[in-house]
């Protein structure tokens, strides 16, 4: 039983993965009809020519076609669902005419909403001080219940489409922890989550080769807010209405590079006296791009943080927090090391000239690919 459960997990991967590698090109073509393209206009632009967007259709249509093919759409799927509808449509008028950010976070608010009057919410999760303070739960009211769901599902929104800078970034990220979380519903045997994980982890990597530097489409805010919102009801449905093992540190482990990175930007803001929702260049792939590294090499820096803090969530979720810590920061001992190294290979300036001939190089040879 418990194979024929993980073929249609298996299937649903395969079918999403197929169905957004499939679609990208009709989107790509439907971006530059409908003028959804990103023409880079500030510093802060890692690109310098105009990009179409919108490519996160792609993975939602992949996402979609595989949920309704092998999930079970019960009131609270189809309340994640609805929710993911809303979510794209904000993105999709965004790409195309840039939204106001009240309109936007008002939109967000709204399909989190959807998703709590479904019944998705967190209303209790496991104590990591138990031993010390309280009981084994700590037990949310109501109203407070949805206050918290409503604020975890805007934030990872937001969180995601803040390190949605590079190229196949957002998307491989999101990917990977879709990966640790389909992981995660498998053990505990949440098949319908484990679909949807699933449906999530082939739908982004079908369309990561086409966003993959050097891209050939971007994610846009349809893909970012539509990967942030999935990811968040996911480890609701999935982690946080699981049992004692699972705490509220393993989704966090999971989202770590969003979240944190996302944490960190509204701090320094406030701290140097800016508004939190200033952009600036001080996010993590922008440092380590003013490290000397290429974009490729800052992406993969990235997707093995990411994969790390999953190993650790998984490791803490079935091993506990010693061996969870042990394994952490062992491998981000190691990874700050050779960053070190890497780091003091050459000269900043030589790095930055460099990368800047190396990516000049690329976008040549994608342009006479094309």
């Amino acid at each position: 039983m418990i194979f024929d459960n993980n073929i249609f997990v298996l299937l649903a991967l395969i079918v999403a993965f197929l169905v957004a590698f499939s679609a990208t090109p009709m989107v790509i073509s439907l971006a530059h009809k409908v003028n959804a393209i990103d023409v880079p206009k500030d510093p802060r632009r890692i690109h310098k020519k105009p990009t179409p967007l919108m490519g996160g259709l792609a993975i939602f249509y992949g996402f979609i076609v595989s949920v309704i093919c092998f999930g079970t759409i019960d009131r609270e799927v189809m309340g994640i669902l609805i929710g993911c509808v809303i979510v794209v449509t904000t993105g999709i008028i965004d790409d195309i005419k840039e939204m106001k950010p009240i309109v936007k976070l008002l939109c967000q608010i709204l399909a989190a909403a959807v998703v709590v009057y479904c019944d998705v919410r967190i209303e209790h999760f496991a104590n990591p001080l138990s031993q010390w303070i309280g009981g084994p739960y700590i037990v949310l009211d109501y109203w407070a219940s949805c206050a918290v769901t409503i604020f975890w599902i805007v934030g990872i929104c937001n969180a995601v489409n803040l390190i949605d800078g590079l190229d196949g970034l957002a998307v491989g990220v999101s990917s990977i922890a879709s990966i640790a979380m389909l992981v995660l519903t498998i053990l505990s045997q949440n098949l319908n989550v484990a679909i949807i994980s699933a449906a999530v982890a082939g739908a982004g990597f079908g369309f990561l080769p086409y966003n993959y530097n050097p891209a050939k489409i971007f994610m846009g805010d349809t893909g970012a807010l539509f990967l942030g919102f999935i990811l968040s009801c996911i480890s609701i449905q999935g982690m946080l209405k699981m049992s004692a093992v699972i705490t509220f540190a393993v989704p966090v482990l999971i989202l770590g590079l969003p979240i944190f990175d996302t944490a960190f930007a509204i701090i320094r803001r406030v701290l140097t006296g800016h508004s939190p929702m200033q952009a600036d260049r001080g996010h993590l792939h922008h440092r380590l791009l003013d490290m000397g590294f290429s974009q490729r090499r800052v992406v993969t820096i990235l997707y093995t943080l990411t994969a790390v803090l999953c190993m650790t969530a998984v490791v803490i979720s079935i091993k506990g927090y010693v061996r969870g810590l042990i394994l952490i920061c062992s491998v981000l001992v190691i990874i700050l090391v050779s960053l070190k190294i890497m780091g003091e290979l050459k000269d900043p300036s030589e790095y930055i000239s460099y990368n800047a001939d190396e990516q000049l190089t690329e976008e040549e040879d994608y342009d006479e690919k094309d």
